[in-house]
């Protein structure tokens, strides 16, 4: 596999004293090929590590696969780098028999950089992928108590972003509250398609009754994620955008913004979070 973090020395400079040279720990940022079938899909800019998840969470952002019987195998590619070597970044899956391999408009005609979920797309309209499952019926509700400490929780469980300071991160919960997984990456899209990707390789997809948490903002990338995955619950420290409140609405997710310390904003969906059963 290959690295997560990289060691580079850096030179640190303050106003009111003199340079200071010191080693420094990066996040490592990659290139990683998607095939199907042996037929390039996409490349995306990672953080090597879960990139088994990473691909199957990608292909049920894009439609490809709806359930864990709908993906069969997965097998690093042989790339090598200068000494020989194997750089684990290229991923060919292999489908289930009664899958349709990826439509022709589901390619990527360019890189995926770390910061792009949808760059690529062919159309307007291919942007807004249907989702097999309905996170619209979804009967989830959390106490507010509860959502209020997931942040603090996915926090506590970045041990990369501890060293760098350089990662994203996502994490799925449970409605008691349950921390499922969590998962790091440069890319705010990449580390929700590992915790999505997780699912399809345990066989629990739809993630009905979930709450997916993020580190960032809420784009309407993300809201897309969680639909095509039947997450009912979207939480995020930052805001979300303009689109991602109107495709929440359409889709009847729920979703949180500024979840900070004492306090949320609920944009879409407010019914499913409830009033603590005891406070002291």
């Amino acid at each position: 596999m290959g690295r997560i973090t990289a060691r580079r020395r850096v030179t640190r400079i303050r106003r009111d004293a003199e340079p200071t040279h010191r080693a420094d720990t990066l996040a490592v940022e990659e290139p990683l090929e998607i095939r199907v079938g042996g037929q390039p899909l996409s490349v995306t800019m990672r953080t090597p590590g879960s990139d088994f998840e990473l691909v199957a969470g990608y292909l049920v952002s894009e439609g490809v696969i709806t359930a864990g019987g709908d993906y069969s195998t997965a097998r690093y590619c042989a790339g090598t780098d200068s000494t020989g070597a194997n750089t684990y970044n290229v991923v060919d899956v292999a489908l289930a028999p009664h899958v349709q391999p990826p439509a022709p408009g589901v390619a990527r005609r360019n890189t995926m950089t770390s910061a792009c979920g949808v760059c690529g797309k062919d159309s307007i309209e291919s942007v807004h992928t249907a989702s097999a499952h309905d996170p619209a019926a979804d009967t989830l509700t959390v106490d507010v108590d509860t959502l209020l400490g997931f942040p603090d929780r996915l926090r506590a469980e970045q041990e990369v972003f501890d060293k760098t300071g350089g990662l994203h991160a996502a994490a799925l919960f449970d409605a008691d509250g349950e921390l499922l997984v969590v998962r790091e990456d440069v890319g705010r899209h990449n580390a929700v398609d590992k915790v999505i990707g997780w699912a399809v390789l345990a066989d629990r997809l739809p993630l009905t009754a979930t709450v997916l948490q993020v580190s960032g903002r809420a784009s309407f990338e993300l809201v897309q994620k969680a639909a095509m995955a039947g997450i009912p619950m979207l939480s995020a420290v930052s805001a979300p955008s303009s689109l991602a409140a109107d495709l929440a609405d359409e889709l009847g997710i729920t979703l949180i913004g500024f979840s900070r310390g004492e306090s949320m904003v609920v944009y879409t969906r407010p019914d499913r979070i409830t009033e603590p059963s005891v406070r002291t």
